[in-house]
This record gives structure tokens, C-alpha cells and sequence, in this order.
């Protein structure tokens, strides 16, 4: 005689249990303050890119809306053909040849500088350290004059030279910011590279370098923001067409005497702020980052 199989009674699952979404009031106000504080930041910048669209002769008069009527698409056209015979793709790789060179060479020497100052012990550090940080506090405007002497010397005027070579030599922000970070890498590596038979440039290339990634790549977005919206440095020292900055050519469709072309300035500000826009969208990890190292204790 066969024995009696009981079979398992099936297993019902019980509907799941429908949570009601409640709005805490504070949290409602918090979240709509916010919203509206987006909106309110983000504002000028939607009416500038919209003001791009507009016949420069409306962009003012109708600045309450935002809509343009009609739309002008030709704006860009113009823009783009540039002044003085020459396009704005000119200006655009003039800016990219000064922000490459200079930030390249900005932040490796400032890297050198900042393990020279956090790692090795030479006569008068302090006072060297005290000296680079109190050139933070000059204000540029003091050395303006002096250093135009000095490259009108060296006959380096309308050229690349004078807004190139200066990064050259670090920046002071940048190496303290450097100098921050190289003294959260534990010292016993550096002992350890010592004993493997490393000299202290092969410790910086090697060990020090490597880990210094986050702080290059902030320094490097630093670098690339300033020297991309300088317009003072340019304006002193290139007075040639061809070696113009985007800055100076965003410059040059304003003119006092005659009517402005506000459209395509506008036009043309809507394509320099593109590698801004990307690269903050990119980096931004670093940005904030590079802002929390500089808040470390050494």
C-alpha cells in the first residue's frame, strides 16, 4: 500500500502594502524654495542664450521676454565670420594654445614646487613658503607696469610669451593646494622608494606624481578657466588681430562710436562658454574635491 502524499499548500503572496507618500511641510517648503532659487539663479543665463536669437536692436527693448520674435539664426553666421578678416575659429585656437600651454606648465611646476616645500628640508623654507604666500595677497594690478617693462625688453610683446611664460613658474594657489594634499601620502612610501634606491625626483615622478592625480586634474580646471576668461593680460600685450583671445574678439563687436552687434556677441558668448560648460560637467567631481583639500590641516 502506497503512503498518503500531502502536498504543500501553495504559498499566497500577499499584496504588497501600498505606502501613502506624505509631504512633511517643512520638507515641501524646503524643496520649493530650492526649486525657485534654481530658477532664479539659472535665469540670467537662459535669457542670454535666448538673447542669442534675437535682431540686436530688440535684444534690450524686449529683454521681459524671453521668447525672441523672430528668431534670428544668423546671428551665429556672422558671429562665426569673426572681424578684421579673420574667423572666430581664430580666436578660439589662440585662446586653446594659451589655456593648454600655461595650464601644462602651471600646474607640473607647481606640482614640483609643492613636494619641494612639503617633503624636503633646505635653509630658509619658511621663509620661502612665507614669501610664496604672501604674493596670494598682491593684487595684480601692482605688477602690471613692472613686468610690461620687462618683456618690452625682452621683445616679447605681441606674442604669446608674456601670458605663457609666468604659469611657468607655478602658481601660488596651486601649490598650496599641492602642498595639502602630499602631506596626507604617508612619508613610509617615501622611505620605502629610499630603500629601493630612488633619488627624490624619482619619488616625485614615480610615487608622489601617481598620487597626485585629484589635485593635478583640479589645478588643472583652475588653470583652464582662468587663463580661458582672462582679458587683461591679452589686452596689454597683443595689439595684433591674428593673436587675439575669444575675450578680446567677444570685445570687438562692441564698438562705442557706431552700433554694437549685441546679437552676435551674444551669439559668440553662447560658443566660448561651451568648453567651460564641459569641462565643469565633466570635472566637477574634482572641483569640489580640490576645494575640500584646501580645508586640510597639514
Amino acid at each position: 500500500m502506497r503512503p498518503l502524499r500531502i502536498s504543500p499548500k501553495p504559498v499566497i503572496s500577499e499584496p504588497p502594502i501600498i505606502r501613502r507618500i506624505r509631504f512633511k511641510p517643512k520638507t515641501l517648503i524646503y524643496h520649493l524654495f530650492v526649486a525657485g532659487l534654481a530658477m532664479l539663479m539659472l535665469y540670467p543665463l537662459v535669457w542670454f542664450l535666448m538673447s542669442s536669437f534675437k535682431e540686436s536692436s530688440s535684444i534690450f527693448t524686449t529683454a521681459h521676454s524671453l521668447i525672441p520674435d523672430p528668431w534670428v539664426w544668423t546671428n551665429y553666421v556672422i558671429g562665426w565670420a569673426g572681424i578684421g578678416g579673420h574667423s572666430f575659429g581664430t580666436f578660439i585656437k589662440n585662446s586653446f594654445v594659451i589655456v593648454v600651454l600655461s595650464t601644462i606648465g602651471a600646474v607640473f611646476s607647481s606640482a614640483l614646487i609643492a613636494y619641494g616645500f612639503a617633503r624636503i628640508n633646505f635653509y630658509g623654507k619658511r621663509f620661502w613658503f612665507t614669501c610664496m604666500m604672501l604674493t596670494m595677497m598682491l593684487p595684480h594690478d601692482v605688477v602690471i607696469i613692472p613686468q610690461y617693462i620687462l618683456f618690452s625688453k625682452l621683445g616679447w610683446l605681441n606674442s604669446f610669451k608674456p601670458i605663457i611664460v609666468p604659469q611657468l613658474f607655478g602658481m601660488p594657489f596651486f601649490i598650496f593646494l599641492m602642498m595639502q594634499f602630499i602631506r596626507t601620502i604617508p612619508a613610509e612610501l617615501d622611505e620605502a622608494a629610499k630603500i629601493d634606491g630612488c633619488s627624490k625626483y624619482s619619488i616625485f615622478f614615480k610615487v608622489i606624481l601617481p598620487l597626485l592625480a585629484p589635485a593635478l586634474a583640479t589645478s588643472a580646471i583652475f588653470s583652464f578657466y582662468w587663463r580661458w576668461e582672462d582679458l587683461i593680460n591679452p589686452l596689454i600685450y597683443l595689439n595684433k588681430p591674428e593673436l587675439y583671445t575669444v575675450s578680446m574678439a567677444l570685445k570687438m563687436f562692441l564698438d562705442s562710436q557706431s552700433a554694437s552687434n549685441w546679437g552676435a556677441m551674444f551669439a559668440m558668448s553662447v560658443v566660448s562658454l561651451l568648453p567651460v560648460v564641459v569641462v565643469f560637467f565633466i570635472f566637477q567631481k574634482y572641483i569640489v574635491e580640490g576645494i575640500s583639500i584646501t580645508g586640510l590641516k597639514g
